[in-house]
Order: structure tokens, then sequence, then C-alpha cells
């Protein structure tokens, strides 16, 4: 075992020596025993107080999400938000075309979503560009996409850029770029095709890794055995997170765009892929409470529909024959926060819960009881009127976040009530959580709030309620059992409409909304910026589709019928799918699998 060290203590300005982890004062053995059953310290069974002794030292949980326009705009913005940290930790929206799956297209019901409200992707091409000038494969880049129905397709997308960055880094350490230079004269230049390029200046911190291969692939450049090698290697080292949670689009979100049956199947095959490959350090799917709190569920819903999710795919995964140690550690959270009082523990209550699940049912090892979750403020908090007390509410709830030991946070900016951030309300937004992280002193201590009579108090009552939800859930059939009657979107629904009620006849006060209004009665402030994608961007989208189309015909036909073949035969499909998002575009293989996947139709 390697040995760390590290400072059990820090030092304010008043020299006096701050405990990193406080400890209980208990002296008789009936207290210590119950309290190191159910709370322990940060870093031990059940992980109630924090999954880890200490904090990551030199990265922050800070995880921003971005997304709009082309991919060389979003691009911008990630190494806007991300300048200067040492960690490169980036979150990627998405717009609706491409959340359905489709390519951006002049159909009028497409071409005016193109790149609004997240960014366009539709081609390895576009991932490349994304996500130039980061190392994908560096152990201090990691990348979560929000992404669901089309999941499978755009995790195709990244892990090709990622193996093509460190293609492209081989080529050049082996000055092999005459031969690269050659393949796209022959492919493109031959043939009068416009080759494909970035767009516009690369940003501050853009070294252009991820570029020279654009219209390529490394197996066109470089021999097999080396381009074999270099694959294994990065998706053994890539980190990140890819949503894929097809359960809660059906009860909350809906973009789902293939079959329940079909979606959890493509889960499964990514999972499986994931265990062959040894992708440890990517998680395969992000279990999301987020989407069914922004619908309108309470905290206590959010929670226990989300758990009973995951618990959902444990038991689907356990049926086609993998190992929980194996699947269990690739298994991420998503949670919403609020200033109620339950999202206080919403943390401590997730962590126990799965843990004692996953180690007495399961008997699975520590690292699979480990439950991980990323944090993103409460958007639906957020209020057009009065726009600028947003911050306010969202530095509360980061603080909820933090001091839960949430293992990553994104805080939305304050305008996000109206337009698509700015690049200054984003700054602000960071500034929240830095100042906490930097500035707070308690914040330094890993485990400020336990042992609050409150935060135990809470910790059981929401316990105890979600355990209660688990009951109704099952005695409808369990989770796809509920979903058939429509349970959950029925209780989202209710709760939904109680919080809407009590807000607009004032029962549920909201400061700048329905009391304490301005001697104008506080409007809708309309910021001065509104962020929309531009024609020119949604034309270059187009073009790069029709780029792609040209250039890849043949091989694309050829792959969209190994996918259908796969599909048929009960092969693996992400298998064939890292494949075919070499030369497809999004919407070829969307179409392909609604031949052999079927396309999603709600009960009703």
């Amino acid at each position: 075992d390697k040995e760390i060290k590290i400072e059990t203590h820090t030092e304010s300005l008043s020299h006096t020596q701050i405990p990193k982890i406080a400890l209980p004062k208990y002296s008789a053995w009936g207290d210590i025993l119950k309290w190191s059953l159910q709370e322990n310290v940060p870093g031990e069974f059940p992980y109630t107080s924090g999954l880890y002794p200490f904090k990551r030292q030199g990265e922050d949980p800070t995880r921003m999400f971005a997304g709009e326009g082309g991919p060389e705009r979003t691009n911008r913005r990630f190494h806007y938000v991300s300048l200067g940290l040492p960690a490169k930790r980036l979150s990627t929206a998405f717009d609706s075309v491409t959340l359905y799956g489709n390519d951006p297209d002049h159909r009028p019901d497409i071409y005016g979503k193109i790149g609004n409200a997240g960014v366009s992707i539709c081609c390895l091409d576009d991932a490349k560009k994304l996500y130039s000038g980061f190392d994908l494969a560096h152990p201090y880049t990691s990348v979560s996409m929000t992404i669901n129905g089309p999941a499978p397709m755009l995790l195709g997308f990244f892990m090709n850029a990622a193996i093509d960055q460190q293609c492209e880094k081989y080529i050049k350490e082996n000055g092999l770029e005459a031969q690269v230079e050659a393949k796209l004269k022959a492919l493109y230049d031959d043939n009068g095709i416009k080759r494909p390029s970035y767009k516009g200046e690369l940003p501050e911190g853009n070294d252009g890794l991820g570029l020279m291969l654009l219209g390529l692939t490394g197996d066109q450049v470089l021999p097999r055995e080396t381009y074999q090698e270099i694959k294994i290697n990065t998706l053994a080292s890539v980190r990140g997170t890819v949503q894929a949670d097809i359960l809660k689009e059906d009860q909350a979100q809906n973009t789902c765009i293939f079959s329940t049956e079909y979606a959890l199947r493509l889960m499964g095959d990514v999972q499986e892929y994931f265990i062959k490959e040894k992708v440890r350090n990517f998680y395969s799917v992000s279990i999301s409470g987020y989407h069914i709190a922004e619908a309108g569920a309470n905290p206590i819903t959010q929670l226990a529909f989300t758990l009973a999710n995951g618990f959902t795919y444990v038991e689907y995964y356990l049926s086609r024959g993998m190992d929980i140690n194996k699947f269990g550690p690739n298994l991420s959270f998503f949670f919403s926060n609020g200033v109620d009082p339950e999202y206080a523990v919403i943390g401590r209550v997730a962590r126990k819960i799965w843990s004692k699940a996953l180690k007495h049912k399961y008997e699975a090892n520590p690292r699979a009881q480990m439950l991980k979750y990323h944090i993103q403020t409460s958007g639906r908090s957020l209020h057009a009127q009065e726009i600028d007390f947003n911050d306010i509410r969202t530095t509360l709830q980061a603080l909820y976040a933090i001091y839960d030991n949430c293992n990553s946070l994104h805080t939305n900016a304050y305008d996000e009530a109206i337009t698509t951030p700015t690049e200054a309300s984003v700054r602000r937004a960071m500034a929240i959580q830095l100042i906490i992280n930097k500035e707070l002193g308690l914040a330094k201590n890993e485990n400020p709030i336990q042992g609050s009579f409150i935060i135990e108090e809470l910790t059981d009552l929401v316990e105890e309620a979600v355990y209660a939800e688990f009951d109704r859930i099952t005695e409808r059939g369990g989770v796809l059992g509920a979903m058939e009657t429509m349970y959950q979107r029925g209780q989202i629904q209710e709760e939904s409409l109680y919080y809407e009620t009590l807000k607009h006849n004032g029962d549920y006060p909201i400061i700048g909304v329905n009391t304490f209004l301005s001697s104008t009665g506080s409007p809708t402030v309309t910021p001065g910026e509104v962020i929309r994608a531009t024609e020119e961007e949604k034309q270059n989208q187009i073009k790069t589709l029709e780029t792609l189309h040209k250039a890849k015909e043949t091989k694309a036909e050829e792959a969209l019928e190994a996918i259908k073949k796969a599909a048929v035969q009960n092969e693996n499909i992400f298998e064939v799918l890292m494949e075919a998002t070499k030369v497809c575009s999004l919407g070829q293989i969307t179409n392909a699998m609604f031949d052999v996947g079927g396309q999603y139709r709600r009960n009703m």
C-alpha cells in the first residue's frame, strides 16, 4: 500500500489549529458504537459524512456546465471557465437536436433549435473541436456529458476523440505529419471536398491538441498494433461521466428516443464494454435526480426515485451476469439542490442507504459501496424577477452541497432564469463556490455539519421517508412496474402543483417574487445580453455534416449495417458503435437503431 502523508490541521489567521476532521466527545461505549454504525468518520463505512478522509489537494469540486452554439463556441467557454485551474472538469450541455439524436438540418422543426440551450454535436469531428486543447487522457481532466437517449453515440464520439488525441501526440513525437497530410489530400483535396477545420481563433489555453486528425482517425495513419496499444491505454486513462439514465428520462425529462427495453440494453452493452476494455475511471451512467426535482419533485421524492432507479440498474446488470465489483464503481449519481432543509442531508442519506445495501444485500467491496455524486444548484429556484437575488439563493445551496461533501458542484448563473449564461454571469457563479472553498474557514473542515442535533434528526427523518417510498414503489411492481402506471410522473406532477400553489398564494415566501417586492412591483428584468446560436453557427454545423457524408459515404453504409446486424444477433452494440462513430453522423446511427430497436412510445 502507498503511504500518503497529509496535514490533519489548518491554521487560521489567529494561529488556531483547526482540525480537518472533528471527532465526537462521547465516552459511553454504547454512544460510540451507535455513532460508528450510523455516522463514522469521513472515509469509513457507511460513509454518512463523506467518502474520503480528506478532500483532494489541488482539485476543487468545481464542475461548470456549458454548451451553446457550435463546438467552437463551447470550446472557448470551456477554456474560459477552466483557465488557470489545475484540474479541468468540464460538463457538457447539448442542444435539443442532439438530445433527440437528430442531425442539424434545414427542417423547420430542427433548424431553429441548432445550438440553442446547448452545443450542437453531430459527429466525431465536432467532438474533437469541442474538447480541443484539453488532454482527455490526463489524470486532471474530467468530462461530463448530459446526454441520455443517444448517450452511446456521444460516448463513442468522445472516446474516439480521446484516442485520436493520443494518436496525434504519437504522430508528432515520431515525425509522421507527412502521412497525415497525404491521407487528407487523398480523401479531401483530390475529391474536391473541403477539409474539416476549427472555425475562428483558438482561445487562450487551447494548444490545438485534437485538431490535427480532423477528418481522419488514428487507425487510418498508424499501424494496427500501434493504434490498438494507444486505444487500450487511452480507455484505461479517460475520466468522466456520461448521464445515460433512461429511467429518469421516462419519469421526468422526456428525451427518450428508443424503447425502454432497447435503451436498457444499450446501457448494459456500454457497461460490459467498460469491463472488457478495463475502463475504470469513467462512469457509464449518472443516475440522476436533478431532472426529477426540476420537474417538481420535493427532495425526498427526488432521492427515493433516484436511488430506486439505481438499484434497478444494479439488478439489471446482475441479470446480465456482470460482477457487482466490476460495474459498481462505474455508477455515479447527480442530485439537485435547493433551500429546503432536507437538501442539507441529501448526500448523507444517499451515501448511507447505498453503502448499506451494496454491502449487506449485494456483498460488494468497499469501492463499489461508495456513492459518488454531482450536485447542481436548483435552476427551478432561480426567478426572472429581481434576478440579482438569484446569486444569494445559489450561494446558500452551494454551502449545503460543500458542507455535505459533494464530489463535484455546478453553481448556476443568476441570469439562467432568462438566458444561456454570459461569461460575466458564469464568472460570478464560479466565484460563489471558489469563495466558499478558498475563503470560508469552516469549509476547510471535512465534516462541519456532523454532530449537529438538527442534522442528525433530519438524516433519520429523510432516511425513514425514503424507505417508505421504496415500499410504495415495491407495491407497484418495482420501478418498471410503477412506470407502467405512470406512478412517478403522477407524484412529480402533484408535488409540482403543490409548490406552485403555495408560491402563488404567498404561503411559501420567495423574496422579490411574492414578498419584499420593490416599489415597481419587482418586474422581470431582462439582461443586457441574451445568448442564442447565430445563423453562421447553424450553417457551419450543416456544412460539417455534408462534408462528413461526402467523405465517408461508403464506410458509413457498411458501419450502419454492422450496427443492425449486432442488434439482431444479440452482440455488443457499443463495440460496433465505437467503429461506426468514426464515419457516421448521430442522425444516421439513430435512424439505423430505430429499425432494430424501435422508437419510444409513452404508455398512456
